[in-house]
């Protein structure tokens, strides 16, 4: 179970990428799941999102009405989009325009900072699915 959560919002946030990664890393490992995600910011019009994906997990293929920025932080993935492939160690960040289809494998235990942002007006309540 996660502690109390932090805001996602508010004149600055400080995260703490390490210590939330290997919060994430712990519940997919009890969970048995391929995949856990947190939003660790959420304004209107802007997503930050970590994400630990396990060795052969896979996120298929979507798009989003806004742009976005994928950088791997540890392992490395595959990003497959724009009719190419991506292969990503950690260090390398990928960005992608609107609706561009795209999915990602990964190779090894991985996990990725994904940064979603659009114009406010295009913004929903929630675009990634959850917290």
């Amino acid at each position: 179970m996660r502690p109390h959560p932090a805001p996602l919002d508010g004149a600055y946030l400080e995260i703490d990428l390490q210590a939330e990664l290997a919060q994430l890393e712990r519940e997919r490992a009890a969970s048995g799941l391929t995949h856990t995600a947190k939003t660790l910011i959420k304004y209107p019009s802007l997503r930050v999102v970590l994400i630990a994906i396990g060795d052969g997990g896979r996120i298929p293929q979507h798009d989003t009405a806004g742009r976005l920025t994928v950088q791997t932080l540890t392992g490395r993935v595959r990003m497959r989009a724009a009719g190419r492939v991506f292969d990503m160690p950690a260090g390398r960040l990928l960005g992608l325009d609107r609706a561009v289809p795209h999915e990602l494998d990964a190779i090894g235990d991985s996990s990725v900072v994904l940064t979603i942002a659009w114009p406010a007006e295009q913004a929903g309540p929630d675009v990634t699915g959850g917290n």
